[in-house]
């Protein structure tokens, strides 16, 4: 007697035939000699992957990682030749053994119209697995490769955004900003003002879409709190008399370009348009975040007792006390937050700066995210600032604090290498901080 099969097991049927597919036009795609036949392929694969769901997204990684790889026996093989005998053609054998198919399919699927796109897509959905699926790397590295040569500065073109930009370029500026929320368009227009300026990066192969942006404040100081720079002023400052160029906000729009450095190319690009724009320009530094200092606290004050000689030990006690374990709890009523932080200002001053000068628990320099981005571009931790953000981000974030980066055209170069080296550049007043474990 004929049995139906339960939905459950008729949906894993239909998942497993669609990866099936989608793996057996993989396969197609990476014999494909013709050009034009393998661009027409290219199209179908990427819209069979397209039809995909999350769940059949992780097979389909799986694949790649399983099938995909380089074969091991003939990675062995053509080492052991070129060991034997280091010649050009030795060299170039292990070259290719080594590579994973897989590259080779990610660069015939970039031939299709969108290809681009949908590769970035995919990366995007591959960090998420990778969470949870650490032995997915070697197909993230893959990406990661190919991504840093297809988004090589060379390709990039920097692009001033104002209130003339195109409807559909500033609504992806608002959607993106991941710094300071732009609440609707006539903040937009705030920050569009003439002693402001955004500038964006495109790729030739994603024409309407940001990859990264950038928000610049032109002042006549290095700025100390984020309030005058993003709400609504009675008049605009004269940028033409501006000394300072503050960037304070740096947003990236493409999760599929994670970990790809295009932060740093942008910065330096952006110094070169101010600089010939406004000559009187001198001073170019941030005004940034401190995305891990509460989380790091909050930490220390739940850990062991540090020891009652110590200064670290004994600032951790007073925040204790006045705060609590749970320091992020401050955030939920911002209205008191600075009257409740004001007696702890010298301390929580000493304990950000304890914080921004220690190395991560790897050994590499900077615990924070955004300092080990700026310290590698070539900055120095300059100052910092005193609830210089007293919204209920900054203040589950930093405790309102945040900080100054400097950024020195003729020292840039010199800071990076001694960052490279382990070392954290900063100021007297900032190393002057910091307390001693």
């Amino acid at each position: 007697m004929f049995k139906s099969i339960p939905k459950f097991a008729a949906a894993r049927v239909r998942e497993g035939r669609k990866v099936r597919r989608l793996v057996l036009s993989c396969r197609k795609l990476l014999t494909e000699r013709g050009q034009a036949a393998g661009a027409s392929l290219a199209r179908m694969t990427a819209d069979l992957y397209r039809e995909l769901d999350k769940r059949e997204q992780a097979r389909f990684f799986a694949v790649l990682r399983a099938e995909f790889s380089p074969d091991p026996t003939d990675v062995l093989a053509a080492s052991q030749a070129y060991a034997a005998e280091p010649s050009a053609v030795n060299l170039s054998r292990l070259c290719v053994a080594a590579e994973p198919p897989r590259q080779e399919l990610l660069r015939r699927l970039n031939r299709a119209t969108g290809g681009t796109a949908a590769i970035l897509r995919m990366r995007e959905r591959l960090l998420e697995l990778k969470r949870d699926q650490p032995e997915l790397e070697a197909v993230d590295w893959d990406l990661r490769h190919l991504l840093s040569s297809w988004f090589n500065p060379g390709f990039l073109q920097i692009v001033r955004v104002d209130w003339h930009t195109p409807a559909y370029l500033l609504e992806q500026i608002i959607a993106h900003e991941a710094v300071h929320e732009i609440q609707g368009w006539d903040d937009l227009r705030r920050r569009l003002e003439a002693d402001h300026r955004c500038f964006a990066l495109f790729h030739p192969a994603l024409p309407d879409e940001p990859l990264i942006f950038v928000e610049v404040a032109l002042l006549d100081r290095m700025a100390d709190g984020v309030s005058p720079l993003v709400e609504a002023q009675p008049f605009s400052h004269d940028p033409s008399r501006a000394t300072t160029a503050v960037f304070y906000s740096i947003s990236n729009c493409q999760p599929g370009l994670r970990g790809v450095a295009l932060g740093n190319f942008l910065i330096k690009n952006v110094v070169d348009v101010l600089s010939a724009e406004f000559p009187r320009l001198k001073v170019f530094c941030t005004l940034s975040p401190i995305p891990g200092f509460a989380a790091w606290l909050g930490l220390l004050l739940k850990g062991a007792d540090m020891g009652q000689s110590k200064p670290l030990a004994q600032a951790l006690r007073a925040v204790a006390s006045e705060l609590g374990p749970d320091v992020t709890k401050i955030a939920n009523d911002p209205d008191h937050a600075v009257e409740r932080l004001a007696s702890l200002k010298e301390l929580l001053m000493q304990l950000c700066a304890t914080y921004l000068m220690q190395h991560a628990d790897g050994g590499e320099p900077g615990r924070d995210p955004v300092a080990r981005f700026h310290l590698n571009n070539g900055a120095r931790l300059e100052r910092i600032n005193w609830l210089a953000d007293a919204s209920k981000k900054g203040l589950r974030e930093s405790l309102g604090l945040m900080v100054n980066y400097l950024y020195e055209p003729r020292a840039i170069e010199g800071n990076h290498e001694k960052f490279i080296r382990g070392e954290i550049v900063a100021s007297r007043r900032v190393r002057g901080l910091a307390l001693g474990e």
